[in-house]
């Protein structure tokens, strides 16, 4: 009868081990690899650019008449392509604005933000396709962490392709969702004197929290245990895990100006956690907190507060 039940036991153990390496790699595939085409799609991307802000199109019809809209790629150290696209400001001058997209996103749904760099305030441009996006090789999304390299390749190319006749460049990075991750993960790096300020808009604390939030808020779950065991199938698989992609602490080293935004109600990423955010950063920094506006719904709910913001912030650059 001992031996009977030690071997029930061990056959219920067995099966939930089994039920949670399953649900893990599930949790893993579901997160970090989403509808490919979602976010792959330029033809789609720009009928959503363009239904939603309108303004954006002539301007974009005018760049790719011009060739003005230039599709470029680089090779990372894994021997992957990635891409982005390019645009020379109206006029000569060093001051470019890196606009980095979100989730299931590419290059061209940071257009937007785009029109107002270039159109409105003269500046260069360059929207990288992260990781898995866009036209950028990949097998997984990075959440912005390890994404935070690429981009940091792209920074350097924008560095020495946009100086003006005093050999000055001056750099913004830009990002939203993921974009923000990514941007608040790059803050924590050591960065090239030209790029002078960062601005996030409803980034996470950490994968971490945001996928237990997710995990709880989609299916209801805890984060134990298929929290930790999806990290850890993550860190084997992609080579790093929810735990260490803290945006939080690289916010913490960050030595550079940081102006903070995110919307009010929004619950995909909570909007306690730019309080979090803003609190650990150290030295000049700003918040807009935007009364009532979704996840990443800032800018087209609030679009002139937001551009007076931004604005202000970069005076002076």
């Amino acid at each position: 009868m001992k031996y009977k039940s030690l071997g029930c036991l061990a056959l219920l153990l067995g099966l939930l081990l089994i039920v949670v390496l399953g649900g893990s790699v599930y949790m893993l595939n579901y997160s970090l690899r989403p509808s490919v085409n979602e976010g792959r799609n330029y033809g789609l991307k720009y009928k959503e650019l363009f239904a939603t802000y309108p303004e954006t199109r002539p301007w974009v019809d005018s760049l790719q008449k011009a060739h003005a809209l230039r599709d470029t790629f680089i090779t990372n150290t894994d021997g992957e392509r990635q891409h982005a696209l390019l645009v020379r400001a109206p006029s000569p001058t060093g001051r470019t604005a890196v606009l980095v997209h979100g989730y299931t996103d590419c290059a061209v749904s940071m257009l937007h933000l785009g029109y107002f760099y270039h159109h409105d305030m003269g500046f260069n441009l360059l929207l990288p396709d992260l990781h898995a996006h866009g036209k950028s090789d990949g097998r997984a999304a990075q959440m912005g962490w390890k994404d935070r390299w690429d981009v940091l390749r792209w920074i350097a190319i924008a560095d020495s392709l946009y100086r003006d006749s005093t050999e000055h460049a001056s750099i913004v990075v830009h990002g939203i969702s993921m974009g923000a991750a990514t941007t608040m993960a790059i803050a924590g790096e050591k960065t090239p004197a030209s790029v002078k300020a960062f601005v996030e808009d409803c980034g996470y604390t950490s994968v971490w929290d945001e996928f237990a939030d997710q995990l709880k808020e989609q299916f209801g779950l805890p984060a134990f245990p298929l929290l930790y065991t999806a990290s850890g199938l993550c860190r084997l698989k992609y080579g790093w895990s929810f735990g260490e992609a803290s945006m939080v602490e690289a916010v913490g080293r960050s030595q550079k100006p940081m102006l903070f935004i995110h919307g009010g109600h929004d619950t995909y990423v909570p909007s306690h956690m730019v309080f979090t955010l803003f609190q650990a950063k150290r030295g000049a920094k700003s918040l807009f907190v935007a009364h009532g506006s979704e996840h990443a719904k800032s800018y087209h709910d609030h679009k002139a507060e937001y551009q007076e913001r931004v604005r202000e912030f970069l005076r002076g650059m």
